[in-house]
């Protein structure tokens, strides 16, 4: 009599489950790097050529320290895209970079390609192609403010440049070249130039300093117009992403600076992130090390960053439209602390690394 073998001991041990199917590898993106940077030069003009009524023209010897000595501080930033402010003479800014050793680059100062008159101007210098490049100077008709016992302002002081880059292997890239109004007393004047009121009332001081942050902030309000009808969803440069290279004459967070990037709305409306400028710094994907030490200017002993990077959300890591990264920000100052001499500038150069998706 033979017994049963249960069902269960009768069948074959159940084949192990297949391993789960490996994902492809995700390939790390491709980059490529881009420097940007604003310098703020200090009046700089060919030798013998009167700036301002107040102050003696460059002698030869110290035109010539002068160049010499930017020279090396832009061999130092090296940068592809520098925005250069207070040039008098485009002739003595090409000279400035043909012995610094950068090589391929352009320099375009509209407004002083024979000598600026009144105000300095505002300059690029780059590697990159150039598919446009305008001088803005006037603002729009509904954006003219009047300033008391002035009268009205419908124009900047010194006027924005703003330029198309073609990046190779990459979007094209927008630039924004800045140079607000300083926070210097604006006091009445005659048609010479010589001041009417009495600078030692510091009632008229405090009224003169209100005229020139008025006029700040109607050149931020102008500005911010054009950031708009470059970086807007709905606008015909839609996914192309923007660079603001500026002495903003104010910190990050001040009122005007922030009528320009907005950045402060996108906290309470999402909505405001598609128009919104980012401060590189606090966007850089590398932290800084020691912030504390991010000033340009020194102002009766006071450090600020007056001269700032801003970026649009392409350039924003943790943005879904993002394109690429502010990768770390610097700022080149030392030599605020060295001597006061004009053949040196009085502002820090800031340099930002971008990378780029290819």
């Amino acid at each position: 009599m033979t017994s049963e073998v249960p069902a269960e001991a009768s069948r074959a041990p159940a084949s192990p489950p297949p391993p789960p199917a490996v994902p492809p590898p995700v390939p790390a993106p491709a980059w490529q790097t881009l420097q940007v940077a604003s310098a703020n030069v200090l009046n700089l003009a060919l030798p013998g050529r009167a700036f301002y009524e107040n102050q003696e023209p460059y002698g030869e010897a110290e035109y010539e320290r002068k160049t010499t000595w930017l020279a090396g501080m832009l061999a130092r930033l090296e940068a592809d895209v520098i925005g250069v402010q207070e040039v008098w003479d485009e002739a003595a800014l090409k000279a400035t970079v043909a012995r610094s050793g950068l090589r391929r680059h352009t320099v375009h100062v509209p407004g002083a390609e024979h000598g600026a008159s009144g105000t300095p101007r505002v300059g690029l210098v780059t590697r990159l192609e150039i598919e446009e490049l305008v001088s803005l100077a006037d603002f729009a008709p509904a954006e003219t403010v009047s300033l008391p016992e002035i009268g009205p302002v419908a124009r900047f002081e010194r006027p924005v440049l703003r330029a198309r880059l073609r990046v190779p292997l990459g979007p094209a890239l927008h630039v924004l070249v800045v140079h607000l109004k300083s926070k210097r007393p604006k006091y009445l004047q005659d048609a010479d130039g010589h001041v009417l009121e009495d600078r030692d009332d510091p009632a008229v001081t405090a009224r003169a300093t209100m005229r020139s942050l008025l006029q700040r902030a109607a050149e931020a309000a102008a500005l911010r117009r054009i950031v708009v009808q470059i970086i807007g969803r709905d606008g015909p440069h839609q996914g192309e992403p923007l660079v603001l290279l500026g002495d903003m004459n104010d910190s990050a967070h001040a009122v005007t600076t922030q009528m320009i990037a907005a950045t402060q709305a996108v906290a309470y409306d999402r909505g405001a992130r598609d128009v919104a400028l980012y401060h590189a710094l606090d966007v850089a994907t590398e932290p800084a090390l020691r912030r504390d030490h991010f000033y340009s200017h020194i102002h009766q002993g006071w450090p600020e960053l007056l001269d700032q990077v801003w970026v649009s959300e392409e350039l924003v890591a943790a943005s879904r439209f993002a394109l690429g990264d502010v990768r770390r920000v610097e700022v080149f100052n030392d030599h605020l602390h060295e001597s006061r001499e004009r053949w040196r500038s009085d502002h820090g150069f800031v340099r930002a690394l971008l990378r780029l998706r290819r």
